[in-house]
């Protein structure tokens, strides 16, 4: 029977080596995650289509990204985000193997491999003062040459080597604040020009010798009318440029050392013409297009500069520059769209009347007007010139298109993402076919012998993968039903562009996109902005035929006091339900904690004079308001004026549906000694499970849990800007914690020798903040905690159990709170772009941080190492509670990035969504890239594993079965032999 028992032991031991891990293994990549590229909104684009090589085409976009497309299918080769403050002022190509860039206003230029990407040399150019920038690659650089790249930024014109970077002359201006329109320089010409403004009233001309950078010539005069800003040149030696009244056009002729102006008012060229014009930047020989309205002129300006009209366009229209086709001809396109068809017409630079290219293109989806337009030509097979056109549209998504198709599209819009919000997906109706289970239960015998195969190490590389196959299926990820686990969901994604989008968690596909109508240019609202998203209608789970909705809130213009708009989405079908512009600005959007009868939430809308409205406008949802209008308090952070305050509401009898306000308290910081650079507060929606912390000896603490904790830190004026800028004698950051509804200041703590930038995060009673420690030269968290201490005495439990407790006693955010606050600072190794922290269905799980780091990579790291009760001898006591001695420094763990080996680059943002499995969030990072984990900060305590073996766990129970039969009878043999001695 020992035999048995030690056999029976070994095989099981042996089983369980074959036990899985908690580590990520190669063929589970893409199960829970994805991750999407994206470049932005195209500025810029070169093609390079030599006969040697793989076609493409390199582009810089708003997001300051430089990327290489493949002109097949519109995939990235190679791409650079080179950062929020380096902006791409100008892109070419040179001795077609160099990408050169232009950026930072003209103060660095770099060359980049164009195979690669990789960076072949970086200069640096210096100048007395800001200007705008120019970069000249002249198209007759030789590979066997050191020939000079000309770039003009800071008020300086640099030659460069275009081999090596280095700085061949470099001349500065004589003019201060001179603007530079553009840099002129004639095929295999030595004499290089520059012509732009001076103010708005002077127009500049500077003749250089290229290969000395000698001045040759200087010719200044004065504007009639002023300049507007907008110039084209039709020449090299004529400019025409409009108004500062955007009334008339001034032609300027520069030549032999004259300027000569010669003026047109537009009404001569447009009859009815009312407003103001807009001159198109382009380089047209001869040619210039002005846009009115929605109509566009196509201007040619002859010698003597006089301008004469050759076509008028009812739309919209995006015009390219020159393209050479030949060495006499040039082409050039513009296009426009109609609802869904693009117009494409290519025409040659010196002939109007003849089209070498007129073709119209239908679009899957509404996306707007035509932005820019990029064309390149090709020789076709019966030796004629064929074109393609790369098409910037409105909503920022890319398009290529050649022989009347679009070869690909991207959505390129996705790069700028302004708000995310989540929606349930529909509940998966009852009722599956006969067929559909003998299929499910055939898949689940075959899945389950692969498994047994692969686990047995007998899968040959087919099995594995249709094991991976299977896998993908059987998750269910891609359904657009929910699940049980609460996995599956919409992510309601409002972009820059003014286009919303509806992402599946599974896998990141586009379920829906829509250009918001309210959102895009008109004659009303010139400058749309969106805002933020907010849930609009929740139907209750068992309301199957009505749809959730999400408000989208935007308004006309960048400023506070714009007008505002609302637009109301269907988050299942993406139908703009409706819209709304209002009277009224809109500056602070507050959902109210109430519904009314149809389930739409109610938000109160704040504009610029204070006033607040309540919407929807309904009479039911008034009523709910009304009862509940002694109760709603909100503030307000002004960063400029360094003023926080707190108001109150009071009914206006003139409007049912707007409320005056008022000021109950303030709090002012002094300028000279603070500047407000940071606030932050909790989420709405967060969930605490419970309030008593139970700590060592079998102690509790009470949680200070408020709705209503704001967290605001302020630095020194020195000590707001960038990182060195001041000593750390002259710097201190302060960090408050406030109750926004009486105004309290609760803590109150100073880092001394400290600067920004801070980011925080605030969850439960905590709150934590990065910023940048100036004594010690190293980056800092800091934790505070805060305890509610009027509940201090319900640790008694012969209180508890008599009933002399206070458990039971209202409380109020009116009275004055007693509260107790512990704090603890640490070193960190990163530079940190966002903080966010783990969310749960019922907040029972532990709390994870998730950092955004400098290198766009995000970071889990346990809220343990962020206990401010560490020290460096725990007893034993605190070590039972699970507290981790004390270090100087939080530690970077490499396993514990959630985006692994991925970068999402541009982090802006990091949001998290409670799925129904309480052991596990949902994770969606975004910026250039978009990026989505589920992520499990205590592991999978609740559930098996999605690579868990039942086929294992099937063999490890047949054997166990066997082993006891095998044992019994055994036994009994044994037992009988016994009897018969």
């Amino acid at each position: 029977m020992a035999t048995m028992l030690r056999v029976f032991l070994l095989l099981l031991s042996l089983l369980s080596i074959t036990a899985p891990a908690f580590s990520l293994y190669e063929d589970q990549v893409g199960l829970a995650d994805w991750h999407q590229k994206y470049i932005g909104k195209v500025k810029d684009a070169v093609f390079h289509t030599q006969k040697t090589g793989r076609k493409r085409v390199v582009v810089s976009t708003e997001e300051n990204v430089i990327a290489s497309l493949d002109l097949r299918h519109g995939e990235i080769f190679w791409r650079h985000v080179l950062g929020p403050n380096d902006a791409i002022d100008g892109i070419d190509i040179a001795m077609s193997k160099y990408v050169i860039t232009l950026s930072s206003e003209g103060s660095i230029l770099r060359a980049w491999n164009l195979p690669d990407g990789q960076m072949v040399w970086e200069s640096f150019l210096q100048g007395p003062y800001s200007s705008k920038s120019s970069l000249l690659v002249p198209a007759s650089l030789r590979v066997d040459k050191d020939n000079v790249i000309l770039a003009f930024g800071k008020g300086c014109i640099h030659a460069i080597s275009a081999i090596h970077g280095d700085t061949l002359w470099k001349k500065d201006l004589e003019a201060d604040s001179f603007e530079i329109q553009y840099m002129i320089q004639a095929s295999d010409s030595d004499v290089i020009h520059l012509v732009g403004f001076v103010g708005s009233s002077e127009f500049d001309s500077y003749t250089f010798d290229a290969k000395s950078g000698e001045l040759l010539k200087h010719d200044s005069a004065a504007i009639p009318g002023g300049y507007s800003g907008q110039a084209a040149l039709v020449s090299s030696n004529t400019l025409v440029v409009m108004d500062s009244a955007g009334s008339t056009v001034t032609t300027i002729s520069f030549h032999d050392g004259k300027v000569t102006f010669n003026q047109t008012p537009v009404s001569t060229l447009i009859e009815d013409f009312v407003g103001k014009a807009i001159i198109l930047a382009s380089k047209l020989e001869g040619l210039f297009s002005v846009k009115t309205g929605t109509l566009t002129l196509f201007v040619r300006a002859t010698v003597e500069g006089k301008l004469e009209v050759v076509n008028k366009v009812d739309y919209a229209t995006a015009v390219s520059d020159l393209l050479a086709i030949s060495e006499d001809r040039q082409a050039f396109a513009f296009v426009h769209s109609r609802s869904n068809d693009i117009d494409l017409t290519v025409k040659l630079g010196a002939d109007w009347n003849h089209d070498l290219l007129k073709e119209s293109v239908k679009m899957d989806q509404e996306r707007g007007s035509v932005k820019k337009v990029f064309i390149n030509n090709y020789i076709r097979t019966d030796r004629s010139h064929g074109f393609r056109a790369l098409i910037v549209m409105e909503d920022h998504s890319l398009l290529l298109v050649q022989q009347g198709a679009i070869v690909w599209s991207r959505e390129d819009a996705l790069a700028s993402v302004i708000d995310v919000k989540t929606s349930e997906l529909p509940v998966e109706k009852k009722g599956v076919s006969v067929a559909k289970v003998e299929e499910t239960l055939f898949e689940w015998l075959q899945g389950h012998v692969l498994k047994l195969k692969g686990t047995l190490m007998l899968a040959s590389p087919d099995d594995m993968a249709a094991i991976q196959a299977l896998r993908l299926k059987a998750s269910g990820k891609s359904k657009m039903t929910r699940d049980h686990n609460g996995f599956r969901k919409l992510l309601i994604v409002l972009t820059k562009a003014g286009k919303i989008f509806a992402l599946h968690t599974g896998d990141g596909r586009i379920i829906w996109s829509r250009l918001l109508n309210s959102l895009r240019q008109s004659a009303t609202c010139e400058a749309p902005t969106g805002l933020n998203l907010f849930p609009w209608h929740v139907p209750h789970h068992h309301a199957l035929d009505e749809n959730p909705s999400v408000l989208v809130v935007s308004r006309c213009g960048p400023s506070d006091d714009a007008l505002g708009l609302l637009s109301f989405v269907d988050t299942y079908t993406g139908k703009e339900l409706s819209s709304a512009s209002l009277d009224h600005s809109v500056v602070q959007v507050i959902p109210l904690p109430f519904m009314d009868s149809t389930e739409q939430r109610l938000h109160l809308l704040i504009d610029a004079s204070g006033q607040a409205h309540l919407y929807p406008k309904t009479s039911y949802a008034l009523s709910i308001f009304r009862s509940e209008l002694s109760n709603v308090y909100w503030y307000s952070v002004e960063v400029e004026t360094g003023i926080i305050k707190g108001y109150a509401l009071k009914e206006k009898a003139s409007d049912n549906y707007s409320f005056d306000t008022r000021s109950i308290w303030s709090i002012v910081f002094p300028s000279e000694s603070e500047k407000i650079i940071k606030s932050s507060t909790r989420k709405s929606n967060e969930v605490v499970h419970t309030q008593a912390k139970v700590i060592a000896d079998q102690d509790a603490m009470f949680k200070y849990i408020s709705k209503n904790l704001l967290f605001v830190a302020t630095v020194a004026p020195k000590a707001s800007g960038d990182m060195g800028s001041s000593t750390p004698e002259e710097s201190w950051l302060i960090v408050y914690l406030i109750d926004t509804i009486t105004g309290r200041i609760l803590q109150r703590m100073t880092h001394h020798g400290a600067q920004g930038p801070v980011e925080a995060v605030v969850s439960e009673n905590w709150v934590i903040y990065h910023y940048f420690n100036l004594r010690a030269h190293r980056y800092e968290m800091s934790v505070i905690e805060i305890y509610d201490q009027s509940r201090a005495d319900n640790k008694d439990v012969w209180k508890l159990i008599l009933g002399k407790h206070n458990l039971t006693s209202p409380v109020s955010s009116y009275s004055r709170p007693e509260v107790m606050t512990r704090s603890q600072s640490y070193f960190f190794t990163h530079s940190v772009k966002s903080i966010a922290v783990t969310s749960t269905a019922k907040g029972i799980t532990s709390k994870q941080l998730l950092i955004g780091t400098v290198g766009d990579q995000v970071l889990a790291l346990d809220k343990r190492f962020l206990d401010p009760r560490r020290s460096v001898n725990p007893t034993q006591a605190e070590k039972e509670e699970g507290i981790i001695p004390l270090t100087d420094s939080l530690p970077i763990i490499p396993q514990s990035y959630v985006t692994h080996a991925l970068k999402v680059e541009g982090l802006r943002g990091i949001e998290t969504v409670p799925a129904k499995l309480e052991s596990t969030t949902l994770i969606f990072a975004y910026g250039v890239d978009l990026f989505f984990t589920r992520f499990a900060p205590s592991r999978t305590y609740d559930s098996l594993t999605e690579d868990f073996s039942y086929a294992l766990l099937l063999l490890t129970i047949v054997a166990l079965v066997a082993a006891i039969f095998i044992t019994w009878i055994l036994s009994e043999k044994k037992e009988l032999r016994d009897k018969w001695r």
